[in-house]
């Protein structure tokens, strides 16, 4: 068997190392929180989250504000699974109503189909005191 027999689809080495070198780039920009399009969301005064808890309130925005001692962060409310809306349960844990995946409060995957953990969202205080939240278009 010759050489070019192993090349009658036209890759060659030159190819196949730019061709693996955009998916380890595209796979790479995985690594932040958001990707792509996002949009900004006033979620009014960071003081009107001041009990540690789960709030469910912009559900449908796409995240649930969670305060855990004294630390305001933002989750994903979209199962990584098939992207159906999440729900808060009474324990601050997140249940799909869609395949049965179950989330921690941290977000963490505690019962699949989902086998990512809900993503962080970028969080940031204005000049106003509100509290701005970074969601995935």
């Amino acid at each position: 068997m010759n050489d070019n027999a192993c090349r009658d689809d036209g890759m060659n080495r030159r190819k196949f190392l730019a061709l693996a070198t955009a998916v380890v780039t595209a796979g790479c920009s995985g690594v932040t929180t958001t990707s792509g399009p996002s949009r900004v969301i006033d979620a009014g005064p960071a003081e009107a989250f001041a009990t540690d808890g789960v709030y469910d309130k912009f559900r449908n925005l796409g995240f649930f504000l969670i305060r855990k001692e004294g630390k305001l962060s933002a989750l994903s409310a979209i199962c990584t699974h098939r992207k159906c809306t999440l729900d808060a349960e009474t324990d601050r844990s997140f249940y799909c109503h869609c395949h049965g995946s179950t989330f921690d409060p941290a977000g963490k995957v505690t019962a699949g189909p989902a086998t990512r953990n809900l993503p962080a969202l970028e969080t940031a205080i204005d000049a106003r005191g509100h509290l701005m939240v970074t969601v995935p278009a």
